[in-house]
């Protein structure tokens, strides 16, 4: 038989262990992304992410209320680092941080995302997704594109040097 005391502690100790884990991220991101990484779960760069995905976007969130925190890092695509792209070179679905459908989705930097050949993060027909602390820089259509929903926050955000000559698309 075992004694109350030692299942009080069992259980307590079991207790603390699900709250710790409950408030860890999912997935920890860093390094090259080579086929699109689709999050479902709290995530967060622990490093530079260099992006070499064709033809589809580099981070893909998946699911609501999902947390994406930059921390500070950089994630590159594929564009030219001086011009981002010149007529031929756009590709619309190489896109940085691809939200699509979804509601209560979160962004935040501090972070840099630059150099995708489609914009930098493309909200599409979400509702509530908050893009907040991040510079976007050198991306080919829109540092960060919205296209329908309701009730976003983009907020305190810098957008440099996006577009192309083809669609001048630019900030936000």
């Amino acid at each position: 038989m075992i004694p109350l005391r030692t299942c009080a502690w069992f259980v307590a100790v079991l207790c603390a262990t699900c709250v710790c884990v409950g408030s860890m991220h999912a997935t920890d991101i860093g390094g090259t992304i080579s086929t699109t990484l689709t999050i479902t779960t709290d995530s967060q760069l622990v490093d530079d992410v260099t992006c070499t995905v064709t033809n589809a976007p580099c981070i893909a969130i998946a699911a609501p209320d999902v947390k994406l925190e930059l921390n500070g890092f950089t994630m590159t695509g594929q564009a030219d680092a001086r011009v981002a792209c010149t007529t031929s070179a756009p590709n619309f679905s190489e896109i940085g941080i691809d939200i699509e459908g979804l509601t209560g989705v979160a962004v935040r930097g501090p972070g840099l995302v630059q150099q995708f050949r489609g914009p930098g993060v493309f909200v599409f027909q979400s509702n509530g997704v908050t893009v907040t602390g991040i510079t976007l820089s050198t991306n080919c259509f829109s540092g960060i594109l919205v296209g329908g929903g309701s009730a976003h926050e983009i907020s305190s955000n810098v957008s440099v040097r996006n577009g192309n000559p083809v669609a001048p698309c630019g900030g936000i």
